[in-house]
C-alpha cells in the first residue's frame, strides 16, 4: 500500500486516500480541544502547553476571534491554522462588505471546510493537518451553535465535541454528562472534560467563554483556577458522601 500514499489525488484499492488519514493523525497528536454550547454560554477549552521561560504567553493562542460573534479552536499544526483562519477572517469581512450583513456561523464553517476538501483533491498540494471547532451566534436569531471541521473537509453541528489528543476519553465524558446548562455550569462542564485528559489543572487550560452580549472573553489563569478548585472541592464532597458516615465501633 505504500505506493498509494505518494498522492494525495490518488485512491488505494480498498477505498483509502492515506494523505488524509495521515492528516487526520496529525490532529490526534496535537492539543486536546473541547467545545460545549449552552443555553446562553458556548465555551471553547483548549490544552496549552507551557511556555517557555522568556517567551509571552500572550502570543501563543488557540483560540481566537473570526469575527465579532464567531470564534474558533484548533487541535493539529498551528502553521496550517494561521494559514486557515487568515482565509476566514478575510472572508468574513469581505461578506460585511458585500451583503452589508455579518456571516452565519454555518456559512463560515461550509467555507472553511470547503477550504479544507479542496486541499484533499487538488495536485501538488496536501490536507490542511487540523480539525476545527467553530462557535458563534446566528446574527439573524440569536441561536448558540457549535460546529466542528476535520481534514477531509467533512462538517458538522454539534452540543459538544471534542478534538485532538485524547478526543474520545473526553467525548465520552461529555456524552455522560451533557445536559443543557447556562452560564457558569457550561464553563465547569468544559473544564472538568478537559480536566479528563489534562494533568496540573489550571495551568494548563486555556478557556474562552462566548455570550451574546459581550462576545468572546478569555478566562484568566486565575478564574480558571478559581473554578478548577471549585471543581475539585465538588468532586472530594461526593466522593466523601458515597463513603457515608464513619461507623462507630
Amino acid at each position: 500500500m505504500a505506493r498509494y500514499d505518494r498522492a494525495i489525488t490518488v485512491f488505494s484499492p480498498d477505498g483509502h486516500l492515506f494523505q488524509v488519514e495521515y492528516a487526520l493523525e496529525a490532529v490526534r497528536k496535537g492539543n486536546a480541544a473541547v467545545g460545549v454550547r449552552g443555553i446562553d454560554t458556548i465555551v471553547l477549552g483548549v490544552e496549552k502547553k507551557s511556555t517557555a521561560k522568556l517567551q509571552d504567553s500572550r502570543t501563543v493562542r488557540k483560540i481566537v476571534n473570526l469575527d465579532d460573534h464567531i470564534a474558533l479552536a484548533c487541535a493539529g499544526l498551528k502553521a496550517d491554522a494561521r494559514v486557515l483562519i487568515n482565509r476566514a477572517r478575510i472572508e468574513c469581512q469581505s461578506h460585511r462588505l458585500t451583503v452589508e450583513d455579518p456571516v452565519t456561523v454555518e456559512y463560515i464553517t461550509r467555507y472553511i471546510a470547503g477550504l479544507q476538501q479542496k486541499y484533499t483533491q487538488s495536485g501538488g498540494v496536501r490536507p490542511f493537518g487540523l480539525s476545527t471547532l467553530i462557535i458563534g451566534f446566528d446574527p439573524y436569531t440569536g441561536v448558540p451553535s457549535l460546529y466542528q471541521t476535520d481534514p477531509s473537509g467533512t462538517f458538522s453541528a454539534w452540543k459538544a465535541n471534542a478534538t485532538g489528543r485524547n478526543s474520545n476519553s473526553m467525548r465520552e465524558f461529555l456524552e455522560k454528562n451533557y445536559k443543557e446548562t447556562s452560564g457558569q455550569e457550561t464553563v465547569k462542564l468544559a473544564i472538568r472534560a478537559l480536566l479528563e485528559v489534562v494533568e496540573s489543572g489550571g495551568k494548563n487550560i486555556e478557556i474562552a467563554v462566548m455570550t451574546k452580549e459581550h462576545g468572546l472573553r478569555q478566562l484568566e489563569e486565575a478564574e480558571i483556577d478559581a473554578i478548577v478548585a471549585e471543581i475539585e472541592a465538588e468532586k472530594a464532597a461526593a466522593e466523601a458522601a458515597k463513603k457515608g458516615p464513619a461507623k462507630e465501633t
